[in-house]
């Protein structure tokens, strides 16, 4: 059996830090630059012997971390960073594993830059979301602790390593440590048996469900190997279950990538052979901190007694129910800090909809916890910050550019977590609805219930906890339908099981397969607008093809280019690709380029249409990008970098690009802001940056290391990836940055600069929308036109239209109103001619009119109820009904005080009365308005509203 004591070797250690930290700073692996580069602040602690002559450490989660990274350090393995929560990878939402930002290498469309490399990375996954606080290791956030190689080292060095360090360097006890392999993975078995020395009693085979990796139906994949943690040895090996989570903790995955599934299925052995693996940190601190669930940890357990403080709860003491709803606290909290951190805000879409789904949960928890408030007594406050200040606090050394997004993330939770509560309680009304209903509809003796969907709308739309609904419909004796609700919740979880919960490592295509056979294309664009190139490859449909036709659209790949291809915002170039005649007369080729994207990151794809002659592979064709587009997106890509600097001026320097769009026409500029600009500060903005303009400020730009444009105080533009040089846009004095795009030489070329709309797009993010250069002139000449068309039409001069458009404006809003008025009267004298044909009803004498007054608008048939219920006295119950527009019905109930405490309500009543005219409605007891879209069905409608008043009415005392 393998025991070796790890001595450790600070300046060992330290070089190999320095060499992932230099790597990591010229750019290699860094898939996102929503963040900035980051590094865990790795050192040598202050270490000593036991009694056994090994090494001994604290066990807390950051020592944990730290010991990894050290133990993989001195093997040869270069220490890189964690990427972003959002990756830069469009088939997954967030970062789901520890390997993702390595996925380009394990697929060969770059090369690797290392052998062997170490990580620790921030994960996200919401699949399992109602497992949380449930077990004692689901989580929604977690860190993944990694060692890769490259077509370095394989399984024995693989296997080999995770033992030492379960062992060796973490002391695990020996017999308390399983393992499984692949049930045909006799290699693994080998090693783990003979080698390691591991009683193959504690070896289990497994099936592919369990032990063989596969991202997807194609591409790379292999056997596994886990690592178990058994917390009760002494039930023996004869009946062991490894899926037995109440015995055993999977705590390291080990992934063999050594196959290679095509398309019929069959798999071939890969060129090179990797290794993927992933040690849980917080499976590993429960373990060594020996605690009874990963909540306890000192990873999550501080935030969970900040909430318990909160509540009131002390957790020791605390039922099951109340420990469950502080570990999903617990765990929701470290999430939403980390997703906002890295760029990510409430909103209903995508990723924003998973922070906003996490931060509900968490506020209803509290409230289900009895926390109200910000905890503390301010019942206008919020608690969410409080938990997340102690989240920050926890930060720094798994991802240090939290505390530097500390005020935006306590001001998103907090903004958020009051628009919820108010979402809570129009929840609270819907209930109420929801029951008032279920009871009106009760027939004979069967208990009223509430419909599974409509349970499921409280619980998912409005964040109203299941156990209060259930609570709440008890009280008022009606029941609900749990298997509904089931019903419901089931498909909404394999609608989020099935979105973004994979990594897949296949391309597919024939444009994937081109980045590795051909070389990537020459950009010249930045000093050239047209180049002699030869068509390297062709794409028809996303297969290769050798020649294209008159009529066919293809794909045109060249070995040189000046056309800009889609990144960083700025949208692909337009021109023509042709070709000259030939002596034998041949026609000469037209092609017109309508957009080019990149594949594989170095390839060119010109999308275009032949319009004459055809094109072929190898065939020189002359690239002639459209110089007039070219030049505008131009001039509103340098506006776009004005524009930060202006909004960086004005509103502070905490502003941040959330997203970018540079066209031909206009520039799209999305930050995080937390308010709307005023009219002073969007002013303030334009002037700055026509300012600039005004000054011809010459652009420079330069290629760079990485490490030095950031030293320079070089911005990244969001959503780019840079290598290892990068270029670096300077327009002195002004604005600095990271940028692959094209620009302007002098700022006067752009000419002006004018803001058409700001506005929010989603919680904490605004989006600018601009006009430059021709776009500007072509929108300043359309308002001037405009502005002479209106004095033109008002005899006014320019100066006096604003005064004049407010006083045509006065007299339009007097002449509805007195339209209004005019129409009312017309209504109530209409009804007041029905008042003799009103029913007298019961001992009371209770008075009933259910009519249509024709083309009535809603506004007059409430003015109308209102005064025949002054007229008609009390008791009375009056509905009227109209018809505009052809096709839109109206009702209106207003009831009298005697008919209300009789138990009739009007929002009740003319809701149901609607249905009948494919509407619906509501209001107060005594006054209520509802619509429908079946006017022939009108009259029916307001029959039978005569006849169950006048039967509910019938024995309606004075």
């Amino acid at each position: 059996m393998l025991r070796r004591k790890t001595i450790m070797n600070e300046s060992r250690v330290r070089h190999l830090y320095s060499l992932g930290r230099a790597l990591t700073r010229k750019g290699i692996f860094l898939q996102d630059t929503n963040q900035k580069t980051r590094m865990q602040s790795i050192s040598v602690e202050t270490t000593k012997e036991d009694s056994t002559g090994f090494t001994t450490f604290s066990n807390d989660g950051n020592e944990i971390r730290r010991r990894f990274l050290e133990f993989f350090a001195l093997r040869g393995h270069i220490v890189l960073p964690g990427s972003s929560l959002v990756p830069n990878d469009p088939t997954v939402l967030l970062t789901i594993a520890g390997m993702l930002q390595f996925k380009p290498v394990f697929l060969g469309q770059v090369p690797r830059q290392v052998p062997r490399a170490t990580t620790s990375q921030k994960c996200l996954r919401t699949n399992d979301v109602e497992n949380v606080g449930r077990t004692a290791r689901h989580h929604t956030f977690f860190e993944m602790l990694g060692n890769f190689s490259f077509g370095d080292y394989f399984k024995q060095d693989a296997i080999r390593w995770a033992w030492e360090l379960a062992i060796d360097e973490f002391k695990l006890p020996v017999e308390r440590v399983w393992v499984s392999v692949f049930e045909d993975d006799d290699e693994a078995m080998k090693i783990w048996r003979d080698e390691i020395g591991m009683p193959e009693e504690r070896i289990k085979r497994m099936g592919k469900d369990d032990n063989f990796w596969a991202s997807g139906p194609t591409g790379p994949c292999g056997p596994c190997s886990e690592m178990y943690y058994d917390f009760h040895p002494e039930e023996g090996t004869v009946t062991a279950d490894l899926g037995d989570d109440s015995r055993f903790l999977e705590f390291y995955n080990l992934v063999f990538m050594q196959f290679n599934r095509k398309d019929d299925g069959s798999l071939e052995l890969l060129k090179q052979k990797n290794i993927d693996t992933g040690l849980g940190l917080e499976r590993m601190a429960r373990i060594l901190q020996n605690v009874p669930n990963n909540y306890e940890t000192d990873l999550i357990f501080p935030i969970i007694r900040c909430a318990a403080k909160l509540a009131g709860v002390n957790y020791e003491a605390a039922d099951d129910r109340s420990k469950r709803l502080l570990k999903v606290i617990g765990d929701h909290s470290r999430a939403v800090v980390y997703l906002i951190s890295d760029g990510v805000s409430p909103s209903n879409l995508g990723r924003g909809y998973i922070v906003r789904r996490l931060i509900r949960r968490v506020v209803r928890m509290g409230r289900l916890l009895g926390i109200r408030g910000d905890g503390k007594g301010n019942l206008e406050g919020t608690f969410l910050p409080t938990l997340a200040k102690v989240a920050v606090g926890m930060s720094t050394e798994i991802d240090p550019d939290v505390k530097h997004n500390a005020s935006r993330i306590y001001q998103e939770l907090h903004g958020e977590e009051l628009k919820f509560v108010q979402t809570l309680e129009r929840g609270e009304k819907l209930l109420e609805q929801l029951l008032e209903e279920a009871v009106a509809s009760e027939k004979g003796t069967s208990k009223p219930s509430l419909a599974g969907k409509g349970v499921f709308m409280l619980y998912d739309t409005y964040g109203y906890p299941i156990e209060l609904t259930e609570e709440v419909a008890a009280e008022r004796g009606v029941s609900i339908d749990l298997e509904g609700f089931e019903a419901e919740m089931e498909g909404q979880r394999k609608q989020s099981q099935a979105a973004h919960n994979v990594v897949k490592l296949s391309l597919g295509g024939a444009a994937a397969e081109l980045s590795t056979m051909i070389p990537e294309t020459e950009f010249l664009g930045y000093t050239a607008l047209e180049s002699d190139s030869f068509v390297s490859a062709l794409l028809c449909k996303g297969v290769s093809i050798l020649e294209a036709h008159a009529g066919d659209e293809v794909e045109v790949v060249l070995d040189r280019t000046p056309f800009y291809a889609e990144s960083g915002g700025q949208i692909g170039d337009r021109g023509l690709l042709v070709t000259g005649g030939n002596t034998q007369g041949e026609v000469s080729s037209i092609l017109q380029v309508l957009d080019v994207q990149k594949a594989g990151g170095s390839l060119f794809l010109h999308k275009s249409v032949v319009q004459q002659g055809k094109v072929a592979i190898g065939m020189k064709v002359k690239a002639l990008v459209e110089t007039t587009l070219r030049k505008s997106v131009q001039n509103h890509h340098t506006a776009t970098h004005l524009l930060q600097a202006a909004l960086k001026r004005v509103l502070g320097s905490e502003v941040s690009q959330a997203g970018s769009l540079v066209a031909f026409d206009r520039l799209r500029f999305d930050f995080n802001f937390s308010r709307p600009m005023t009219d002073m500060e969007i002013a303030q903005v334009e002037n700055f940056i026509n300012e600039w303009i005004s000054l011809a400020v010459p652009l420079d730009w330069q290629i760079m290391p990485l490490l030095e444009a950031k030293k320079a105080g070089a911005i990244a533009m969001f959503g780019e990836k840079y290598g290892e040089r990068v270029r670096v846009v300077n327009v002195p004095g002004i604005s600095l940055e990271l940028c692959g795009g094209t620009h302007v030489n002098n700022t006067s070329e752009i000419r002006g600069f004018k803001v058409i709309s700001e506005q929010g797009i989603a919680s904490g993010i605004r989006r600018i929308e601009a006009v430059a250069g021709s776009a500007y002139i072509d929108y300043v000449n359309a308002r001037d036109n405009i502005v002479k068309q209106l004095i033109s039409t008002l005899k006014v001069k320019a100066d006096d239209l604003p005064s004049r458009i407010t006083g045509l404006l006065e007299e339009t809003r007097l002449a509805k109103s007195e339209a209004a008025n005019l129409r009312a009267e017309v209504a109530c004298a209409k009804v007041e001619a029905l008042a003799d044909s009103a029913l007298i009803v019961g001992p009371a004498n209770a008075r009933v009119l259910s009519t249509s007054l024709g083309d009535v608008d809603p506004e007059s048939l409430k003015l109308a109820a209102e005064h025949m219920l002054k007229l008609l006295g009390d008791p009375a119950a009056i509905i009227l009904g109209s018809c505009t527009r052809g096709d839109k019905v109206s009702f209106v109930a207003a009831f009298s005080q005697k008919v209300v405490e009789h138990g009739l309500q009007a929002g009740n009543f003319v809701s149901k009365i609607a249905r009948l005219c494919g509407g619906g409605g509501g209001g107060r007891p005594n006054f209520a308005q509802a619509g429908g879209k079946h006017p022939e069905k009108l009259t029916d409608a307001l029959d039978q509203a005569r006849d169950e008043l006048k039967n509910a009415l019938l024995h309606c005392s004075e």
